[in-house]
C-alpha cells in the first residue's frame, strides 16, 4: 500500500469525486458577501481547483486564490482562469496590509490549523489581510456535533464512481482523537486499473462554537452570524435566497465575521 493524496495530487480527480456543477459553494459565500456589503476584493484561502474562486470572479469581484498544493494552482490556471492563483500557507501568510475586503475559507480548510499556534497564526494574517470591516467568511465541520454522537464515526463508509473508463473506490474511516482535539480520518483508495491501494491520511480541528467566538475577539473579529446551515454541505443543501439558521447542533458550522475598524 502507497501513502499519499491521492485527490490533491489529482486535481482532475477530486472534481470528479466532488462535483459542483451548480457552483452551490462558490454562491452561498457570495451570498454572504453580498448581505454584509463586502467590498470587491476576495482572497479565497484553501482555494483548492479554483471553482469557488472562479466563481467569485464571475460575480464581478477581483479575486486570489490562495493554496499550498502547486499542482492545485497549476489546475486552477488552467481550467478556472480569472483569479489570480499565489502558492501560500493558511497557518501564516502576508499577501498585503489590508489588501483584502474579505477572506473566505471553505470546505474545512480553517480546520487544517490543528494547534492553537496554527489558529493563531491564521487569524493574525486574515486581521492584516484585510481591510477595517473586512468579513471573515468560512464553513467547516461543527465540533459540537461529536458531542456524544458517534453515527459518523468509526464505521467505515464506501464511495465508488468511474472517471475517463476507471473505476475508483474509497473506504473512509473517521476516529476522534480527543487529546488533541482532532478528528482523524484515514481513507483507503483502490482501482481497477492494477496500480497499489493507496492510504490517505488527515484530519481536522474539531472547534467548538464558543471556542470560536473566543479566538475570533481575541484576534479583533466580531461574529455576524454562526450557525448549522443551511449552507452547501448541509442535507437539505441551501437555496438562493435562505437566511442563516440560529443554531450550532449539526455536522456543519458556517461563520461570517467582521474585523472590528477599533480594538
Amino acid at each position: 500500500m502507497t501513502t499519499g493524496n491521492l485527490l490533491t495530487d489529482n486535481p482532475e480527480l477530486y472534481e470528479a469525486r466532488f462535483p459542483d456543477p451548480d457552483r452551490l459553494a462558490g454562491r452561498w459565500a457570495e451570498d454572504c458577501l453580498r448581505r454584509h456589503g463586502a467590498g470587491p476584493r476576495v482572497l479565497d484561502m484553501g482555494c483548492g481547483t479554483g471553482r469557488d474562486a472562479a466563481h467569485l470572479h464571475g460575480a464581478g469581484r477581483t479575486v486570489t486564490g490562495a493554496d499550498l498544493s502547486e499542482a492545485m494552482l497549476a489546475h486552477a490556471r488552467a481550467r478556472h482562469p480569472g483569479p489570480a492563483y499565489v502558492r501560500a500557507d493558511l497557518h501564516g501568510f502576508d499577501l498585503g496590509r489590508a489588501a483584502f475586503d474579505a477572506v473566505v475559507c471553505l470546505d474545512s480548510s480553517l480546520l487544517y490549523c490543528h494547534t492553537d499556534d496554527q489558529l493563531d497564526g491564521f487569524l493574525a494574517s486574515c486581521h492584516h489581510a484585510l481591510a477595517p470591516g473586512g468579513l471573515l467568511v468560512a464553513e467547516m465541520r461543527n465540533g459540537a456535533y461529536f458531542l456524544g454522537r458517534t453515527d459518523l464515526l468509526d464505521t467505515p463508509t464506501v464511495n465508488a464512481f468511474t472517471w475517463q473508463g476507471t473505476a475508483y473506490r474509497s473506504t473512509t474511516t473517521l476516529t476522534v482523537d480527543r487529546t488533541a482535539q482532532l478528528l482523524r480520518r484515514t481513507r483507503v483508495w483502490t482501482s481497477d486499473d492494477g496500480l497499489p491501494a493507496s492510504e490517505q491520511r488527515s484530519a481536522w480541528r474539531l472547534l467548538f462554537p464558543l471556542e470560536l467566538r473566543h479566538v475570533l475577539a481575541v484576534h479583533g473579529f466580531e461574529v455576524l452570524e454562526l450557525h448549522d446551515g443551511p449552507g452547501p454541505r448541509t442535507e437539505p443543501p441551501w437555496q438562493e435566497g435562505e437566511l442563516p439558521g440560529r443554531v450550532t447542533d449539526a455536522d456543519r458550522l458556517h461563520l461570517v465575521a467582521r474585523l472590528r475598524t477599533t480594538l
